[in-house]
């Protein structure tokens, strides 16, 4: 146990006398130091020659080195140097820190923690944070003197800043360590950016020389005009000794330290390492355990997450495949059935059933209209089908539009209301039907308003305006992305407009579009963007080639205002991205 009269000589002071300057260890290593000076001054020299009159007396600490300046002192001192690079004697991160503290603490082992080894400033501090948790809790327990060293103190405690996690555990330290053995000391090279509660909390103080007018009033501010005025013409390693268990201010001329200076600065002559002393493995075991664990759950959570990623794979492979094998079920079964149709002499009807349903008797020709046509077919001899023949096949192949099998059927696609049942209307000049609606493409029944029956050709255009405007971002980007480049997949489309490779939702948005007859499907899962035919169809030869080219335009302006028009591409690949 450390006597509380024992003190460690640091240098002497400035004057004739030359009188050795002593410092009591207990206060230094349960007290609040800050030590300053612009660099060059001997800041961090002095800091060392602390660590060093501590470490010949046995006692431990624990540094925290962000420039990576005192790996020095393991010339004539075991010391645990830890961080994140090949210098050190093992590479930690937060999953060490309790083990760090326990070493330090509990075995009296001095250790020198490496930040400046790490390239992520966040990853230091969450390391960091976790050692000045572990100190404060296991000192409370411990009640045993021990000093915590910071350089560059303001990068964590800044002033003028709000602090984070780790600036409030350091401050915490600062505050309330002292009565359970926990001492700080603080090195900046600019004071003025150090956070005040922390410099007017210290115990003692070393001012090595300062230039800038803001760090000099700091000193102005706490020792007065006078020092303020000499800390400006301090020679190297020379500094102002401010304490709380003696009155005055000493001049002091501080040591030099006896170990490696590893910060100093690098000069013409070649630089040669000198040699360190190695640690115990003992000291080290338990921490490379750690690593090791760490390293096994890291390897295991990359194999789970390829071993995921294969599945996804597959499973997307397998979905792709099962669409493609329904679309060509759908059109097979298509083909077959226009196949009886034709051998029979039967219309062909695409009931989803597969079942043509049976005609509504008003429907059905009175036996005269049968053997009329029958007559007609006759006389004609020439192959000449008539109007209720079967269709030619090729046409059945080229008009299916099988859905995909993955497509999701939402009750209700965004933006898109399923458009009720219209009455039928007085026929002649009164507004559109439902049954002329029907004729004239999906796009009149999609854009009838939620209740009404019909919608005015007047409407058209802004009712597709405002259906557009009600889009999601996604969907509308996806209508754009179609219209600018042609053919493509609902995913590709869907990726390539910002929605990722969501599946279901570009399924989704894709319906939307589908539904109003903007895109429709070419077949092996792509569609096509088909606006412009589908706009004139409902239109019908109701307006001039000017006017609808006119209608078009403004419709495509309210779905990409800045888009030229004229440079939509022919169908092709869709890219996923660009």
């Amino acid at each position: 146990m450390t006597e509380p009269t024992e003190q460690i000589t640091v240098g002497a002071v400035s004057d004739e006398t030359e009188s050795p300057v002593d410092l009591p260890v207990v206060e230094l290593l349960t007290g609040r130091g800050f030590v300053t000076g612009k660099s060059g001054s001997g800041k961090s020299n002095t800091a060392s020659v602390v660590a060093e009159k501590l470490l010949d007396r046995g006692l431990s600490l624990l540094i925290v080195d962000i420039d990576g300046e005192y790996y020095g002192l393991k010339e004539e001192y075991e010391i645990l140097h830890v961080g994140n690079d090949e210098e050190c004697d093992i590479r930690v991160s937060p999953e060490h820190a309790e083990k760090i503290t326990d070493l330090a603490l509990d075995q009296h082992v001095p250790i020198i923690l490496d930040v400046s080894s790490f390239l992520d400033e966040r990853d230091a501090k969450e390391l960091l944070t976790e050692i000045a948790r572990q100190l404060f809790a296991k000192a409370k327990k411990r009640k045993q003197p021990f000093l915590l060293v910071v350089e560059e103190i303001h990068e964590w405690l800044p002033e003028g800043a709000g602090l984070d996690e780790c600036g409030r555990m350091l401050i915490k330290v600062a505050k309330r360590g002292r009565k359970h053995g926990l001492g700080m000391c603080g090195i900046s090279q600019r004071p003025a950016d150090v956070k005040k509660d922390f410099i007017t909390q210290c115990d003692w103080l070393v001012w090595h020389r300062l230039t800038w007018g803001n760090d000099t009033k700091v000193v102005r501010r706490i020792l007065g005009s006078d020092y303020a005025d000499w800390v400006e013409g301090l020679g190297d390693g020379e500094g102002f000794l401010m304490t709380d268990w003696n009155e005055e201010v000493s001049r002091v001329q501080f040591d030099r330290k006896q170990t490696f200076d590893a910060g100093a600065t690098p000069g013409l002559d070649g630089f040669e390492r000198p040699e360190l002393k190695s640690v115990s493995g003992d000291l080290v075991s338990d921490l490379e355990a750690i690593s090791d664990r760490k390293e096994v759950r890291q390897n295991r959570i990359a194999e789970l997450e390829r071993e995921l990623a294969d599945k996804q794979a597959a499973i997307d492979e397998l979905e792709a495949e099962l669409a493609e094998a329904r679309d060509l079920s759908n059109m097979a079964e298509q083909f077959s059935r226009a196949m009886m149709a034709h051998a029979d002499g039967k219309p062909f009807r695409t009931d989803i059933t597969g079942v043509e349903p049976e005609a509504d008797p008003a429907e059905r020709p009175t036996d005269s209209a049968s053997s009329t046509a029958g007559d007609r077919t006759a006389d004609t001899g020439s192959g000449t089908t008539p109007a209720d023949a079967p269709p030619d096949l090729g046409e059945v192949l080229a008009s299916s539009e099988p859905t995909p099998a993955d497509e999701p059927q939402p009750a209700e696609p965004d933006g898109v209301s399923t458009p009720p049942t219209a009455e039928a209307g007085d026929g002649s000049t009164g507004p559109t039907t439902a049954a002329d609606e029907s004729e004239r493409g999906p796009l009149l029944s999609a854009l009838r308003d939620r209740g009404a029956t019909t919608i005015q050709d007047g409407d058209i255009v802004s009712s597709l305006q405002s259906r557009i405007a009600e889009m999601d971002l996604v969907t509308r980007e996806m209508l754009a992305r179609y219209m600018r480049r042609g053919v493509g997949t609902a995913v590709d489309v869907h990726a390539a407009a910002g929605g990722g490779d969501d599946r279901s939702g570009a399924y989704r948005r894709n319906r939307t579009l589908r539904t109003l007859g903007l895109i429709t499907h070419v077949g092996r899962g792509q569609y096509n963007y088909t606006l412009p035919g589908a706009v004139e169809t409902a239109y019908e030869g109701a307006l001039t080639t000017t006017e609808l080219a006119d209608a078009i335009e403004r419709i495509e302006a309210s779905i990409d205002p800045e888009s030229d028009h004229d440079d939509r591409q022919t169908p092709g690949s869709f890219p996923a991205s660009e």
